[in-house]
């Protein structure tokens, strides 16, 4: 019998070619803040525990080398800068969230870790974040950029707050190549995840919103044109386990 925490809740949202960015901007913030709770689990459960895999080969790219600091960007319960500031002893961390209530659960996480010397986690806006320019070495967003209806204006705000020749990281997840593995991939999406979405979430409308974000994402070649288009330097795109994700890297 499913708890009363699984049952689940009837919700609807449109397509994410039928939002407009006002929508698309009110709909994120319902679904994350319904998803805390299960927000980690889900992540791990959904991709096999590879998101683990994909923030720790993230974290591996990223290079210090003047201000030792590191802006997360829609940080969400904090993983990516929780696992920089593992990984990094003398980096300092900072994560912004427009989602209050997955800040707050990503600051119980670093009060558990005992990192609250150095990882900061706050209320933010990607598109117009609350920091002096050249700020950091490094900025990085995991699996958020899809959700944010201006993504120019996300890339311009992450390019600002570097110095020069710091790097913009988006992690994200995206469709491999027309082939075997996107015909398995697409198979998964539309067909597997959502019913497990439904097993342990109040809210799977959320999941069916995630499918509907990653189809609609833009090809790799394009977001590494739009990464382009901001002035960032050296970008490429990085496919990870089949493409099913990609890092992608540029420099100020």
């Amino acid at each position: 019998m499913k708890s009363e925490d699984a049952k689940t809740q009837s919700v609807e949202y449109p397509s994410v070619q039928e939002m407009n960015d006002d929508q698309r901007i009110g709909i994120v913030k319902d679904i994350f803040s319904s998803v805390t709770d299960k927000y980690d689990f889900l992540n791990r459960v959904l991709s096999g525990r590879r998101d683990v895999a994909w923030r720790k080969r993230t974290v591996s790219e990223m290079n210090f080398f003047k201000t030792n600091r590191f802006l997360d960007v829609a940080t969400g319960t904090g993983d990516l800068a929780l696992d920089c500031a593992n990984t990094y002893q003398e980096v300092n961390v900072t994560g912004v969230d427009f989602v209050q209530e997955m800040v707050e659960k990503g600051i119980e996480k670093v009060g558990f870790q005992n990192l609250n010397d150095r990882v900061d986690l706050q209320w933010g806006d990607a598109t117009n974040l609350d920091f002096n320019d050249n700020s950091f070495d490094v900025t990085a967003i995991a699996f958020g950029i899809r959700n944010i209806p201006d993504k120019v204006k996300a890339l311009s705000e992450m390019k600002r707050v570097v110095v020069d020749n710091g790097q913009v990281m988006i992690l994200e997840l995206t469709t491999p190549e027309p082939g075997f593995w996107r015909s398995i991939y697409s198979f998964y999406l539309n067909g597997v995840l959502p019913k497990l979405a439904k097993i342990f979430t109040k809210n799977p409308a959320a999941y069916e919103y995630l499918v509907d974000s990653i189809m609609n994402f833009p090809t790799r070649k394009e977001f590494v044109k739009l990464m382009q288009s901001v002035g960032l330097k050296n970008c490429k795109g990085i496919p990870l386990t089949f493409g099913v994700c990609t890092l992608y890297i540029g420099q100020k």
